[in-house]
């Protein structure tokens, strides 16, 4: 991708609506390290592969160059799925994705009697491994946005969807309760915690509303882990902030009512329509732990 055209600037003689300076042009992201985006896409093929849609012309070569960009990269440090404006971290939801790219190749190839060889069923394992050992804080009691930290993040809520961990593991409903204890306000989700401290590691200042496409997830896992009363709510009131023509925004300010952000935003509506699907369903039986590794 080229990203001559892309680079940022700051528009400095304008305030920004209601004053949301700074105003920017581009987008500094062209130039950030995402590491999780292999492995979102090897999902997606996935997906359509098992959903019946032929694969496409030179499909497989695709999926061995994004799975050896994926194991090549997925130790590094990068700037994350929210494109994190600060130094590179190890953000616990691009190990993920890194771990779902090997699965999705490991399946795929069993799927075409091919077979998986050693070396990519080991890498599913370590990859996994390290993500337990290093992503959990167990006096946090949750998974957390990177590797030692204990700031809280609700890309985590995505791990049993993708597969990786069952939703009644214990890890999981206390990263849950967690989630909807101190990241949410007025019972909707907060991407993470923005504060004073947080412009050194973010770079970027001052709050930010909920997010929607994160409270929607919450509704996931809270059917996930069985409290279906809990997930019909949120869903609801969810569903209640649409506007008049029936559509969302990125964000909402709880404490005004305004939508805030990309107006209309297809996040929102991408995971207003997951979770519509994923509450006319039965929750996961509870069971022991099966991890996929």
């Amino acid at each position: 991708m080229r990203t001559d055209r892309l680079s940022e600037q700051v528009l400095d003689w304008l305030p920004g609506h209601a004053g949301s300076a700074p105003v920017r042009v581009g987008n500094a992201a062209a130039t950030q390290q995402q590491n999780d985006v292999w492995g979102e896409v090897l999902d997606i093929l996935a997906a359509a592969r098992d959903a019946g849609v032929p694969d496409a012309v030179d499909q497989a070569k695709l999926e061995r160059a994004l799975l050896d960009e994926s194991e090549v990269h997925w130790r590094e440090r990068d700037h994350g799925l929210w494109e994190v404006r600060g130094p590179r971290r190890h953000f616990l939801h691009s190990k993920l994705l890194s771990w779902v790219g090997v699965d999705r190749a490991v399946e795929s190839l069993e799927q075409q009697g091919i077979g998986a060889p050693q070396r990519l069923r080991d890498l599913r394992g370590t990859v996994a491994r390290e993500i337990l050992d290093r992503g959990y804080r167990p006096g946090r009691g949750a998974f957390t946005q990177s590797y030692g930290s204990d700031r809280l993040d609700a890309a985590v809520l995505l791990m049993p969807r993708y597969g990786f961990i069952p939703w009644h593991d214990s890890r999981v409903i206390a990263t849950v309760d967690a989630i909807q204890r101190d990241l949410t306000h007025h019972a909707l989700v907060r991407r993470y915690l923005v504060d004073d401290h947080a412009v050194n590691i973010d770079g970027v200042p001052g709050c930010e509303g909920t997010f929607l496409a994160t409270s929607f997830r919450l509704a996931d896992a809270l059917h996930g882990i069985g409290r279906t009363d809990e997930a019909d709510e949120l869903f609801e009131r969810l569903l209640a902030l649409r506007n008049d023509v029936g559509l969302l925004s990125e964000e909402y300010d709880s404490a005004t009512g305004d939508h805030l952000g990309n107006t209309p935003q297809a996040f929102s509506h991408a995971a207003l329509i997951t979770t519509a699907l994923t509450l006319s369903i039965a929750p996961a039986v509870h069971g022991e732990s099966s991890l996929v590794a």
